[in-house]
């Protein structure tokens, strides 16, 4: 069985009581315990202001969550090939729009329309940071986590393309009700990872990652349980647990029910 290999040069994290990545660190090895909290989201400046009033939270987290490993990577965000996965974009946009088409004013704004697509978070990342290079959305329910990874990993690989470094952009948020009856989540979360094809001086660990039916039987300890299964983005925490706790390390992440991926952590020398 093939596999798909990379270096991790930058990683970021925003979830409930994890705000950021090194922040994080002592809590996802079992150094301190987790006590959640709210997520906190850093404030958008990238965006002009005229646009900074126009996005929701998802686009918001979005951002913050590229953004943060760009620089824990040293990375330019404008360079990147992005992947954006989230298990189902902008759901207050959505909520909204219904509630106009269910009123006897059924006129919907534009900026409402162009929020609600799937891909609007890459649309406001070009604007924000200038970027031009291609960039993949993913959408695959709770494995929308694992999806990205995947087609982040398959673009390095790709023998055709030039894509030597990529951000992979894992973010998802709440739903208001009545939504949120069909598809709860806890609160909202965020993970980012710079990807690279060859190692470099910022390399963290290489990450190799096999396709297959790998039985996936992950608990995290204590609180960190509650929020991987929280958020389909929270469904990464198992490699971060691993990447904070050191290389070597494994576990499995599982994009749908007949599907699994097999991720090994090992040191990047």
């Amino acid at each position: 069985m093939s596999v798909l290999s990379a270096w991790i040069e930058g990683i970021s994290l925003f979830a409930p009581g994890l705000t950021g990545w090194d922040a994080s660190v002592p809590l996802l090895a079992g150094a301190a315990d987790l006590a959640l909290a709210p997520t906190d989201i850093p404030k958008l400046t990238v965006l002009p202001p005229a646009e900074r009033r126009r996005v929701g939270q998802v686009v918001r987290l979005a951002l913050a969550t590229g953004l943060a490993a760009c620089e824990a990577a040293a990375a330019d965000a404008a360079e990147l090939a992005t992947v954006f996965a989230s298990s189902g974009g902008d759901g207050a946009n959505c909520h909204a729009i219904c509630e106009t088409l269910a009123s006897s004013d059924r006129l919907i704004s534009p900026i409402r329309f162009h929020n609600s697509v799937n891909n609007a978070a890459s649309g406001y990342w070009g604007i924000a940071t200038g970027a031009m290079a291609p960039s993949a959305i993913v959408s695959a329910f709770d494995g929308s986590f694992a999806a990205g990874l995947l087609e982040a990993l398959c673009q390095l690989a790709a023998p055709t393309e030039a894509c030597e470094r990529i951000l992979l952009i894992s973010y998802d948020v709440p739903y208001p009700e009545p939504l949120a009856a069909a598809r709860p989540m806890g609160d909202a979360c965020g993970v980012g990872l710079v990807l690279a094809r060859q190692p470099g001086p910022l390399a963290r660990a290489r990450i190799d990652v096999q396709v297959g039916g790998f039985a996936d039987e992950t608990r995290l300890a204590g609180a960190l349980e509650n929020v991987r299964l929280g958020s389909p983005s929270g469904r990464a925490l198992p490699l971060l647990v691993g990447l904070a706790g050191g290389t070597p390390a494994h576990c499995v992440l599982t994009l749908h029910e007949a599907m699994t991926l097999r991720v090994d952590l090992a040191g990047a020398s």
